[in-house]
């Protein structure tokens, strides 16, 4: 069985709209494009090259139009990217001439690939797909990069459609520009108390 596994950089109050550039993503007048980059640091680099492994990828159709216009000529930074496999959630398109890339449109198809043998499934943007996969109880790890800024409106990594589920933190480190990486594995149902015993 294969992971799938959510990548995602946010700001405090779960924005994860356009991290990279100011024109990577604009849709809902979204202003603040390249929001990380005033981040970076040592720490931040290296736990981004390690993310950049071999792995196969989930998308949304939005995060793979974005993508297929510019990784395909950036491989340099992210050798990877063209080998692995770009599955790319998508009623309205079928193919792609960026290699390997495949297109499935339903969630029988997202849980067949993850009963499968292979790398796991990184996702990466999509956050409508995000929803979609936290709802049906379907991501195994979240790795978090917390930024500490408020985005206000923007494309946010949690809706309120999501399935109650409990994660546990496996690995946590802070930059010196006091950002949180935060790795988080699926740790069963949601356990309630009461703290007025």
């Amino acid at each position: 069985m294969r992971k799938i596994i959510v990548l995602s950089m946010i700001s405090l109050d779960g924005v994860m709209q356009a991290p990279g550039g100011p024109e990577e993503d604009t849709s809902g007048g979204f202003k603040f494009g390249g929001w990380t980059v005033p981040y970076g640091d040592e720490i931040y680099n290296n736990a981004v090259q390690k993310e950049l492994e071999p792995a196969d990828y989930l998308l949304g159709r939005k995060t793979f139009d974005i993508w297929e216009n510019y990784w395909p000529f950036h491989n340099d930074f992210w050798p990877g990217i063209n080998e692995g496999t770009k599955y790319v959630f998508s009623n309205s398109r079928k193919e792609s001439e960026w290699s390997n890339s495949v297109f499935i449109n339903d969630l029988d198809a997202i849980k067949k690939l993850k009963d499968s043998d292979g790398l796991d499934i990184n996702i990466w943007g999509s956050s409508e797909l995000i929803h979609l996969l936290l709802k049906n109880d379907l991501i195994d790890e979240l790795r978090l990069k917390i930024h500490p800024l408020l985005l206000g409106k923007g494309k946010k990594l949690f809706d309120e459609n999501i399935n109650p589920s409990a994660f546990v933190l496996t690995e946590s480190t802070i930059t010196s520009t006091g950002v949180i990486l935060a790795n988080y594995k699926r740790y069963g149902e949601v356990k309630t108390g009461d703290a007025t015993v």
